[in-house]
């Protein structure tokens, strides 16, 4: 899950190595969120407010710029979007790790 074998590659590995850990937690944290938009919980509960409060802002961006005939079907389809382009920026992450190298 987390990737700490680039750390002794110097500041460049610690970052790009701390960056890669943020972001698979952000994974987390919106697959989280989906899960709670399933069941309801307490919007006063002081964590439910935490996961809305770290994923609310990406998602409204999202959904400001997703055409609306994926409303239509009464799906949310911004935390899957979200979480592709989570993906998609740890797909790029790797390469900028140790030169030269690619996985």
């Amino acid at each position: 899950m987390f990737d700490f074998g680039y750390f002794g590659y110097g500041v460049i590995g610690l970052v790009i190595g701390l960056i890669d850990t943020i972001l698979t937690f952000y994974f987390w944290v919106v697959i989280i969120r989906v899960f709670m938009s399933w069941v309801n919980p307490d919007p006063y509960n002081p964590i439910v407010r935490f996961l809305y409060m770290l994923t609310d802002p990406p998602l409204y961006a999202i959904r400001r710029v997703m055409p609306s005939f994926l409303w239509a079907s009464g799906l949310d389809f911004s935390p899957l979007v979200l979480i592709l382009f989570i993906q998609v920026a740890k797909l790029f992450l790797p390469p900028f790790r140790i030169p030269g190298t690619m996985r």
